[in-house]
């Protein structure tokens, strides 16, 4: 069916169906003619781009994405806004909106040719509206994204931001600005930083304040109170102030005032009264041409550092500019001169440098002649007489230090002696655990506490988390310490340390050598060449424990391990039972002593430390031992050493004493069960003694005992002598001019810490009925050359003693003295005749032992003794 409108219809239907495709028209192509109606509006060089279209949902105008751009620089991105109409205020809402700061310099001072409107101007266009941000942020400062709420109306405008670092609630109404809460976290602060204050802004809103008052408070991590800010200002000067409720005088005072042209602080004081090291000192800082914004400002100023400290006063002046500082490309020379003397330590400086770059990401490049030094103490027992680091060519940025590094060091310590390093190498971006630094070192030094010389060198580097040491050689002249000399030592690394100190998984590890070239004693014995292998394993260079092995010819291995807790190391060392005759070079070739069987075996426990010096103990054990002497010969010998050494003090013997036991000693005279015990101190004192106890020995078929030595000596050693067989002494000493049958005892007071004596009214008497023969024919020759001696010996040639005795004095010389009563019947001539003889003897014993051929071993033993006792006050 066909329908016929009416001509009065046709005209009204078409307007209807042309507005109809004219609002689609609008709406398909929204993202082509808004923005440029936006841009009669906007500054120069600006636009607005519309992406991923429009729509609308629940009564919203829905944005995706909307971006304002100055040439090709997104100043501006919102996501996901929605715009709405809701009682009669605007309501906008978005995910995020991203500022980039880097791009505002693109910005004209005001949008086309129109003059700039005022602040109040502004304020009167803005419609009532609440606007909610989800996140808000500004690059490059992303760690200060929050949210955002506004409230905005002609009258005023309120803002709400939180984020994790920053929050802020403030007002503005016309030209004022009320900030009642500003706070900013930082990860340097141990303390949020808080503002708040009242300001009177510009009418055009493009210059400085005109009036305010603001206070804040800050908290240092080095400081022991909270430090607070006041800024105020009228006009177009003002101050700045930082003091803290402890100090009367303010910590930092600035004056400033400014100009269409200058802002100038001239005259600023500060002063930092820490107790370790204060210091003070002047600012002057100009800032020319400062309207034109940051990349065309100028800036000159002098800052200078008072200091006093180890060696005076010192002055340090840093020289500012003239230059600039930009967001994109800062050019400013800096130069540093003086020197600054502080409580320890004194630094020289002639640095010479600029500061390159953005404002927020700079770079300082030292120029040539650039120097820094220092003297004083570093550690608590460590004193640099000179530290040169050489800076010319040196950039320092963000991403770290790029350039060559050196470093030459004197220094003295005064337990280990002095030292000079020497440290080169190049860097890439580094900072401690990020970017790499390789460096070769070389140096030389003292050892004192071994009186040793060295001589080091190798190389290494840091690579990101990772220190490791490639190669090291460290050369010693010697080791001495104690009664040992080591010869040459060398120190060198077997494989590489390495030090992770990643703190999800810190490692530590490395492998030595010590090797010598041989070790000598003081009591004549010595060590073949050897060496000492070990492994590190642990946590960092302050906690690891390590295990290795030493051998010094066919002496070893005897096997070690310990750990390093940073001050102190300890170890333990274990001696597998080894043949006694490996240890033949330990005894002084003098001694002409070999040693022929016998096995050892020991362990040992040990620490060093600075504080405490080397300390051990452990136990030594000796079974089965031969020794062969150039007139005896000692077989069966049991030795068990507990001991400790600490302070080059030797504890012989801990819960139980050193314990000697002796199978057989051949010599003229022969002994069987030699027992003796040790305990006390080498060298010994007064507060340390040393005791000889429980000695005794089966000789001449009798018992030789005694009962203590103590030393130092206050009281003889009694030596006694029991049940002696004088036909087993006469038969020992082999003289064919007499013998003698029957036993003896005696008591023998022997000195070792005397200045006179060795034995002093020693007694010796007959233990039942003696037998006196004379050889017949050496008694008949005497007879017929000597008719008066002959008479007497004819009493002595067949002789019974009923009692007898002998008083004996010994020097420490040598020199005998003998006082002998003798009572008895001498047969003669068939008859009996009571004898009573009276017998005094002087003779250096000496002199006798070597007449009966008593041997030069055992004489010059009993001469060693002798002297002992003035060697030991010696020491």
């Amino acid at each position: 069916m066909i329908v016929l409108i009416s001509r009065r219809l046709r005209r009204p239907l078409a307007v209807v169906m042309a507005l109809i495709v004219l609002v689609l028209g609008l709406l398909l192509t929204v993202s082509q003619w808004l923005p440029r109606l936006a841009g009669f509006w906007l500054p120069a060089d600006t636009r607005i781009e519309l992406e991923k279209g429009i729509g609308f949902h629940q009564h919203q105008l829905v944005l995706q994405q909307i971006r304002y751009l100055a040439d090709d620089c997104a100043i501006a991105t919102l996501s996901n806004a929605r715009l709405g109409w809701k009682q009669g205020r605007w309501q906008l809402q978005a995910d995020k909106l991203t500022l980039n700061s880097l791009c505002w310099q693109n910005l004209s001072s005001s949008p086309g040719d129109q003059a700039p409107r005022t602040l109040q101007q502004w304020q009167a266009l803005l419609p009532g509206a609440d606007i909610h941000l989800a996140t808000i942020e500004v690059l490059p400062w992303q760690q200060y994204a929050g949210q955002l709420d506004m409230q905005l109306d002609a009258q005023q405008q309120v803002v709400h931001f939180r984020g994790d670092n920053l929050q802020l609630d403030a007002s503005l109404a016309g030209q004022q600005l009320h900030i009642s809460h500003l706070q900013v976290q930082d990860s340097h602060l141990p303390q949020p930083v808080t503002l708040e204050g009242n300001v009177e802004l510009p009418p055009l809103a493009d210059g400085a304040p005109l009036s305010g008052a603001v206070n804040a408070s800050l908290s240092l991590t080095d400081w022991p109170q909270p430090l607070n800010l006041a800024l105020q200002w009228q006009q177009q000067q003002g101050t700045l102030e930082v003091t803290t409720a402890s100090q009367t005088a303010p910590l930092l005072h600035l004056p400033w005032h400014l100009d269409q042209q200058q802002i100038v602080i001239e005259n600023g004081q500060y002063q930092w009264p820490l107790s370790s090291q204060p210091l003070s000192g002047f600012l002057t800082l100009r800032l020319d041409n400062w309207r034109a914004g940051l990349d065309a400002t100028t800036l000159t100023g002098r800052l200078n550092v008072l200091t006093q400290g180890r060696g005076g006063k010192g002055n340090a002046v840093l020289n500012i500019g003239p230059g600039k500082l930009s967001l994109t490309e800062s050019q400013l020379p800096l130069q540093l001169t003086g020197e600054s003397k502080l409580s320890e330590l004194q630094l020289y400086a002639t640095l010479h440098g600029v500061l390159s770059g953005a404002v927020m990401d700079p770079q300082l490049a030292f120029q040539p002649g650039s120097l820094l030094r220092l003297r004083g103490r570093v550690l608590d027992s460590f004193d640099v007489q000179e530290a040169r680091w050489p800076l010319a060519g040196v950039r320092l940025s963000s991403q770290g230090i790029n350039g060559r590094l050196q470093a030459i060091v004197r220094a003295n310590n005064p337990l280990a002696g002095p030292l000079q390093l020497h440290l080169d190498g190049g860097a890439s971006n580094f900072w401690p655990d990020s970017g790499e630094w390789r460096w070769r070192y070389w140096g030389s030094g003292e050892l004192r506490p071994v009186n040793a010389r060295w001589q080091v060198q190798g190389n290494g580097g840091w690579q990101q988390t990772l220190i490791h040491f490639d190669q090291m050689e460290a050369r010693f002249n010697q080791f001495k310490y104690g009664i040992a000399q080591v010869d040459r030592p060398l120190l060198k690394l077997t494989a590489p340390v390495n030090w992770q100190r990643d703190p999800g998984q810190p490692a530590f590890s490395g492998s030595f050598s010590l090797s010598a070239r041989g070790t000598t004693f003081d009591f004549g014995g010595r060590l073949p060449p050897g060496a000492m292998t070990f492994d590190a394993k642990g946590r960092d260079p302050g906690a690891f424990i390590w295990r290795g092995a030493m051998q010094a010819g066919e002496i070893g291995p005897l096997r070690v391990h310990g750990r390093w807790d940073g001050s102190r190391l300890r170890g333990e060392a274990w001696w597998p039972t080894q043949s006694l005759k490996v240890f033949q070079t330990l005894l002084n070739p003098d001694l002409k002593l070999q040693i022929t069987g016998g096995d050892l075996q020991a362990q040992v426990a040990f620490s060093a430390a600075s504080d405490q010096g080397f300390r051990a103990g452990g136990h030594w054990l000796v079974k089965k031992g031969s020794l062969l002497l150039p007139d005896s010969e000692i077989n069966g010998l049991d030795f068990s050493l507990p001991f400790r050494l600490e302070n080059q003090r030797w504890q012989l013997g801990i819960k139980n004493p050193v314990a000697l036991r002796i199978g057989e000693y051949r010599n003229q005279f022969t002994a069987h069960d030699i027992r003796a015990d040790l305990m006390g101190f080498w060298p010994w004192s007064e507060s340390h003694p040393l005791s000889l106890q429980d000695v005794s020995m089966r000789m001449l078929d009798g018992e030789i005992t005694l009962a203590q030595l103590r030393l130092p000596q206050h009281q003889a050693a009694t030596v006694k002598l029991n049940q002696i067989s004088m036909s087993h002494l006469v038969t020992a000493l082999k003289p064919k001019q007499l013998a003698m049958s029957g036993r003896i005892d005696g008591e023998l007071p022997l000195w070792l810490e005397n200045s006179q004596w060795l034995v002093q009214q020693g007694w010796i008497a007959n233990s039942g009925p003696l037998t006196l023969r004379l050889d017949k024919d050496m008694a008949d020759a005497l007879t017929r050359s000597n008719f008066a001696a002959g008479a007497a010996l004819d009493w002595l040639r067949y002789m019974e003693i009923h009692q007898a005795r002998t008083r004996l004095d010994l020097t420490r010389n040598g020199d005998m003295t003998l006082q002998a009563q003798v009572q008895g019947t001498s047969r003669f001539s068939n008859r009996n005749q009571l004898v009573n003889l009276n017998y005094r003897q002087q003779e250096n014993l000496f002199q006798l032992w070597q007449s009966l051929r008593f041997g030069d071993n055992v004489q010059s033993r009993v001469a060693q003794q002798a002297t002992l006792p003035e060697q030991k006050d010696a020491k």
